[in-house]
């Protein structure tokens, strides 16, 4: 009788385990390895205006961090221009620049310009979305779902095939 009871007593326990899963799932933890919650930041843009990550939740979001002065970086543009058109109003690609390294920000805006940008570009005047994202080479992409989860970190030039894989998961 004490054996049945005490099975009962577990199966009940574990039970109410899964029905709180179901009701209450475990929100990933904040983080910038894939599967974290990537962290929120806040930058201004190129017309003083500012732009954060969680403004853009319920999108798909390449988060790009690049300089003008970064060759792979001037390669990887045309390719980042066609997905964000393509894929306008489901995915946006939030260009960081890492505004430190340049000349001045007068060379951004020239060279945004100039390479018909259009999407948003962000400025980390003090590099501290760069460090907490752990960047330290150019260009370097993180892949977040529609919740702001990280998908995927791509080191380099991300290829269209690349692009049209996360655009299209």
């Amino acid at each position: 009788m004490l054996k049945r009871a005490a099975a009962v007593i577990i199966l009940l326990i574990l039970a109410s385990a899964a029905v709180w899963q179901l009701l209450w799932p475990e929100e990933p933890s904040v983080g910038v390895e894939e599967g974290n919650k990537a962290p929120d930041f806040t930058l201004p843009l190129l017309d003083g205006t500012t732009a954060s990550l969680s403004g853009y939740e319920g999108k798909k979001v390449i988060v790009n961090f690049w300089a003008t002065w970064c060759g792979p970086c001037r390669k990887e543009i045309p390719e980042l221009k066609k997905i964000a058109e393509k894929y306008e109003g489901d995915l946006v690609i939030l260009a960081v620049n890492y505004t430190v390294s340049e000349a001045n920000e007068s060379t951004v805006q020239n060279f945004v310009k100039s390479n018909a940008m259009d999407f948003p570009v962000l400025l980390d005047r003090e590099t501290d979305v760069l460090s907490d994202y752990k960047v330290f080479s150019y260009p370097t992409s993180y892949f977040l779902d529609e919740n702001g989860v990280i998908k995927k970190i791509h080191r380099g030039i991300a290829d269209q095939k690349t692009l049209e894989e996360f655009a299209q998961s």
